[in-house]
């Protein structure tokens, strides 16, 4: 009942709310189209300024008010009416839809033209920025200009002919006394000459050879008249050379004689074939009656084939061998007197007596051959024992070498002492000379106090003692010092040639022969003018002010050919090995002091801010430093990628201290004529190559005219702030490779060999060449001096280039590279993907490594800890001041 009574309940609820709603709204449906159609009957006829379309609209809804009382003919009518109106009212609407869409289009366009206008005004005021920046530099050139006083240095004249030149002399009276200032006459020799030489003709077997290395030196010429040094090859004792040489004038002056291996000259002033006046003497065999110091020369054995050095030398580690002192030798000591032979008694007592010493250390020391010596020698001197290959297998063993004078107190070099020296030098043993009086080759220039051990004969009984002071640094760096003494000067006949004339070019200081650049042929003919681009990409950089742009300026060159003649001999003949060679520039050129270019010698240096200082705005304005000012050249190796060629040289508008975009261009096939290259502001030139080659990123183009190189990939994206950071730190490490992307070498303890690593590290030992910043004069050496297996490996795999130059450049400065910025790549993100990407790549490259380090001798690759990052990155400094760099 209940459930009933609720039902009943809500019926009666919902029947009155029913009834409720429609009492509202039947009302409502009633009145309010009367009311509307009262209202818009009214508002037509009462506001005719209403406009055109609110007007129709009305209209058109009294028709559909008035539609309900209308009958069946009206009605069809007003039907088709309605059916018209409809049909209007759409095709207004579709106008109105098109119009719209016009509408935004152009507002679309107009917005894209608004925001192209505020980048090209941005970008204009950044060009105006660095505009002014560039006046203000140019103006500052211009008081320079105004201020240089001094002209160009010119060539000095010749000098005058001697009255001699021409005139026959006899002989001096005293000749054995002669030096360079007595007995050379100069007048032949001006040292803008490059010290012409003339060779005699003869069937001397060493002859061609001495061709060979006169013609690499750039010396060699066949007019006598014009010559500044006569060369003879004498194969005969008992010749007679005033009567055969046609330029010996009676005393021999600038003449240099040279025996055949084997031939051994003694110089007589009782007889006149054999007094050779003023002339020179150059040969193993040196007596200390009749040797010159200063003008007469002792040589190594000229008898050596050209094996290059990594065939034939070991490895420079380890450090120590399996004995610390070896030397077998038998003494020719007939005709000696009794105080010689005890002394050379004593001294194999003692030597006997330091073998048999109970100590970790082991000594190889006879005193008898056991077959055979090999002979002849000079009297009192020491027969060698044993044949070359087993005296090598010794040497290689070796971490010292005894050279020992011979009992005859006048002998001051023999060919078998110097063939001792030849072969502990080639085979990585450190020489310990015992006897002072020995004549070493080459001491007038090459320190040997780096490379071995010179004692009295007096010092045997502590010899022992002393070779075991030097530590593990010492004993590397003398073998080092020694395998590259013997490699640049020894180890072949045509070297050592080379070198002999290297020498007498020193004494005369006659700067050597500039060293050859590569010619940078255009990959377009005279007649053909490459299409432009249109316009370039949109500027993507940072607003940031890095420099002014200035008009392309080359670096000086040859600055010091002359004057380091005079003072870098020790440099260039022992620390850098380029005595041989004259080139343009070097890493290594000295300091001023920094007030020296506030007080009198300001030409070229732009400090920051006249000297004043700043932070980033003033920064930005010059390059500071310690340096004069100066500019880059970008070398940008590809491969038929024109598209990523071209992106990546439009990204460098704009660059300031570019000079020149230098193209290698590596295919076969020239670039397509239609191909538009981009108006950077600096000139960009396209090299054709002989050959596809990776080697071609390292050649001395001539079109190079800075000591800056930036070494980039084709595909290698850098922001401009970042070069010019890389650009600012390479100038203060110059003889360093600068770059972004860093890699190690790690040790496979499994194998004992080295693998490639590119893994993130807080340690690295390279940086890639496809981003970094190095010295022109690195380029010489890559394709001049460095071994070249190892350009015949990078061809081979078309890999490791990169790898090679880092070798190269430790081994040459035993320094690290220096990375900048925390930068660890710098691929483009939508470039195709490239070979270093195969899992083979590593593996060559961990073969290259190993290889390298083989051909070295040692592992010149070093670790560093160390990253350059901006000044004042993370620093917090005033408001008012602006960071060096904003970004990096």
């Amino acid at each position: 009942m209940k459930g009933n009574s609720d039902k009943s309940f809500w019926s009666w609820l919902i029947s009155i709310k029913l009834s409720s709603l429609l009492m509202i709204f039947v009302p409502c449906f009633i009145f309010v189209p009367i009311l509307t159609y009262w209202y818009l009957t009214t508002s037509i006829e009462t506001f005719p300024h209403m406009d055109r379309d609110s007007a129709d609209v009305a209209r058109k809804v009294l028709g559909l008010i008035e539609f309900n009382h209308l009958s069946g003919p009206e009605l069809k009518h007003r039907i088709d009416e309605l059916l018209r109106i409809k049909g209007s009212v759409q095709n207004e609407l579709q106008k109105l839809e098109l119009k719209r869409q016009a509408i935004l289009a152009d507002l679309a366009g107009m917005t894209n033209n608004r925001e192209t206008l505020r980048n090209e005004v941005g970008r204009e005021q950044k060009k105006l920025e660095k505009l002014n920046a560039s006046i203000q530099q140019t103006r500052i050139s211009q008081l320079e200009l105004m201020e240089r006083n001094t002209p160009d240095v010119k060539p000095p004249l010749p000098i005058k002919p001697s009255p001699l030149d021409k005139k026959t002399m006899l002989p001096p009276v005293n000749g054995l006394w002669c030096d360079m200032e007595s007995c050379f006459d100069y007048s032949r020799c001006s040292i803008t000459s490059g010290m012409p030489v003339y060779v005699y003709p003869s069937n001397a077997k060493v002859r061609p050879i001495m061709i060979s290395a006169l013609k690499a030196s750039s010396n060699l010429v066949a007019d006598a008249n014009s010559a500044c040094l006569f060369i003879h090859i004498i194969g005969d004792q008992s010749e007679s050379l005033a009567d055969r040489l046609l330029h010996w004038r009676g005393d021999g002056r600038n003449h240099l004689l040279i025996p055949e291996p084997g031939v051994r000259v003694v110089p007589s002033p009782g007889s006149r074939d054999l007094f050779y006046g003023r002339a020179m003497l150059a040969q193993s065999f040196a007596n200390l009656t009749t040797f010159r110091p200063n003008f007469d020369l002792v040589l190594p054995p000229l008898n050596q084939a050209s094996v290059p050095v990594w065939d034939v030398s070991p490895s420079l580690l380890p450090i120590t061998r399996k004995y610390l002192l070896s030397f077998h030798g038998q003494s020719n000591n007939v005709k000696t007197s009794e105080t010689e032979n005890e002394l050379l008694s004593q001294v194999i007592a003692s030597l006997k007596e330091m073998e048999l010493t109970q100590t970790k250390d082991k000594f190889s020391l006879k005193f008898d051959c056991e077959g055979e010596p090999e002979g002849p020698v000079e009297h009192g001197d020491w027969f060698l024992c044993q044949d070359s290959k087993r005296r090598k297998e010794t040497l290689d063993i070796s971490t010292f070498t005894l050279i020992l004078s011979g009992s005859d107190a006048t002998l001051v070099s023999s060919e078998a002492i110097q063939l001792r020296l030849y072969e502990a030098l080639r085979s990585g043993s450190i020489p310990v000379i015992l006897g002072t009086r020995i004549k070493l080759p080459f001491a007038e220039f090459v320190d040997w106090s780096r490379l071995s051990v010179q004692l009295p004969i007096h010092r045997v009984s502590e010899l022992h003692y002393l070779i075991r002071s030097f530590s593990y640094n010492d004993l590397f760096n003398m073998k080092r010092q020694g395998r590259l003494v013997y490699e640049n000067y020894f180890s072949s006949s045509t070297i050592i040639l080379r070198s002999l004339i290297g020498i007498i070019q020193n004494r005369l200081t006659i700067p050597a022969s500039p060293v050859l650049e590569t010619p940078s042929p255009s990959v377009f003919n005279s007649s053909f003018s490459p299409a432009i681009l249109d316009f370039l990409p949109n500027d993507v950089e940072p607003e940031e002010t890095l420099g002014p742009l200035e008009s392309p300026f080359p670096s000086p060159t040859f600055k010091r050919n002359y004057s380091s003649v005079l003072s870098d001999r020790t440099s260039t003949w022992n620390s850098k090995f380029h005595a041989l060679s004259l080139y343009p520039s070097t890493p290594w050129e000295h300091v001023l002091p920094t007030e020296a270019k506030f007080l009198g010698a300001r030409i070229g240096f732009r400090p920051i801010c006249d000297g004043e200082g700043g932070s980033g705005k003033e920064f930005s304005l010059a390059l500071g430093g310690n340096h004069p000012q100066e500019q880059f050249t970008v070398v940008m190796l590809t491969y038929e990628r024109e598209a990523v060629l071209i992106n990546s040289i439009s990204r460098l508008y704009g660059l300031p201290y570019l000079n020149k975009v230098v193209v290698v261009w590596n295919s076969p096939k020239p670039p397509a004529e239609d191909l538009r290259w981009p108006d950077i502001g600096v000139p960009i030139h396209v090299v054709k190559v002989e050959k596809n080659s990776l080697n071609n990123r390292f050649l001395p183009f001539s079109a190079i005219e800075t000591e800056a190189v930036l070494s980039v990939d084709d595909d290698s994206h850098l922001r401009h702030d970042e070069i010019i950071f890389g650009f600012r730190v390479w100038r203060e490490h110059r003889d360093r490779l600068v770059g972004f992307p860093g890699r190690f070498h790690a040790w496979d303890a499994n194998h004992s060999s080295w693998n490639y690593n590119s893994n993130y590290s807080c340690e690295l030992s390279m940086v890639l060449t496809g981003a970094a910043f190095y010295h022109k004069y690195y380029n010489y050496l890559y394709s001049y001096s460095m071994p070249e297996p190892i350009r015949l490996m990078v061809d081979e795999m078309m890999n490791c280039e990169d790898l090679a130059m880092n070798f190269l450049i430790s081994h040459v400065t035993r320094q690290p590279p220096v990375k900048v910025t925390s930068r660890w790549t710098f691929r483009c993100p939508g470039c195709p993907v490239s070979l270093s990407e195969d899992d083979s790549h590593f593996q060559e490259r961990h073969r290259c490594i190993n290889e390298f380090t083989r051909l070295y001798g040692y592992n010149p690759l070093l670790y560093t800890q160390y990253r350059a990052d901006s000044v004042l990155f993370k620093t917090r400094i005033p408001p008012d001041k602006q960071k060096c760099f904003k970004f990096i």
